[in-house]
Parts: C-alpha cells; sequence; structure tokens
C-alpha cells in the first residue's frame, strides 16, 4: 500500500499545526519546510478545512490552526479522507473491474482484511501520538522560533514500540 502524495501532505500541514500549537502558521511556510508545491499544499488545506481538521484566516496576519485538539484527529480519518475513495485493486471497484478471475478468487476477501485492519490501527493513532515529545519534529517544523519546551534543546524522536 502507497499512500498518495495529498495524505503525505495533509499529514504535514496537521503536524506542523500541532507543533505550532497558538501560532497561526501560513501555508506557504509549510510548503517551504514539506519542500512541497505551494499549488498542492492549498488543495491539501482546503480539504483538511472542508473536513473540520483546520480553521483558516484571511488577511495580512491570517495562517491557519488545528481546529479541534490534536488528541481528537485519528490519523485513520484523515488517511480515509484523502485515500478513500481510491479503489485498492481493481475488484474493489465494481464500475471499472474487469478481472475474469473475480468470481473466484480469494485473494480479495485477504486484501479486504488486510485493509482493514490498516485502518484499524491508523484509527488508534492520532495527531497527539505524532508529535508529542517528538523533538526532531519540532525542531523541523516550529515557526517563530518556538520549540516544545519538553524538548530542552534536544533532537531526539521517540517512536512507541
Amino acid at each position: 500500500m502507497r499512500l498518495t502524495t495529498r495524505t503525505n501532505l495533509a499529514a504535514r500541514v496537521l503536524m506542523s499545526c500541532a507543533v505550532n500549537d497558538g501560532v497561526i502558521v501560513r501555508s506557504m511556510d509549510i510548503a517551504q519546510r514539506s519542500k512541497a508545491s505551494l499549488s498542492h499544499m492549498l488543495q491539501v488545506v482546503t480539504m483538511l478545512k472542508e473536513h473540520g481538521f483546520i480553521e483558516t484566516l484571511r488577511g495580512r496576519a491570517g495562517g491557519l490552526r488545528l481546529a479541534r485538539p490534536a488528541t481528537e484527529i485519528s490519523i485513520g480519518e484523515v488517511i480515509r479522507i484523502f485515500e478513500g475513495r481510491i479503489a485498492f485493486t481493481e475488484c474493489f471497484d465494481s464500475a471499472k473491474n474487469t478481472c475474469p478471475l473475480v468470481s473466484a478468487c480469494r485473494l480479495r476477501g485477504f486484501l479486504s482484511r488486510s485493509v482493514e485492519a490498516f485502518f484499524h490501527e491508523m484509527d488508534m493513532v492520532t495527531l497527539a501520538d505524532l508529535v508529542s515529545g517528538n523533538c526532531g519534529l519540532s525542531a523541523l517544523l516550529s515557526f517563530h522560533g518556538r520549540r516544545s519546551p519538553i524538548c530542552n534543546g534536544q533532537n531526539t524522536l521517540l517512536v512507541p514500540t
């Protein structure tokens, strides 16, 4: 399974907002830090806003911020929004399926359960899980010279096992 660029950008936007909690961040700054096209970034920002993940503020001092706490944003929910309309394989899309094996193939059932297991795991991961205590990410995505007080100059990445 490979996530699309838009899903990847959505994660970058959300992590940038979470790392800079309480600060209005600009899409252009996130795009630069993420090495992403501003055009693609703005499309992703629009979708994130439409689904209630972020708020946008217009004007000279405008930008974006999280619309709800990072602890309430499920990464599985984000992935479903950005990947949900893409069929995992041809036989998952009844309108476009041309596979001659579909009536006897057992692979589809195994793949379907695997995809559901993936989403189940990602549903349990919150945005807060990705950013809390992640000093390396804080160093990469902090704007306005702000760093998490928990990092105290450290630049370590804590990964749950």
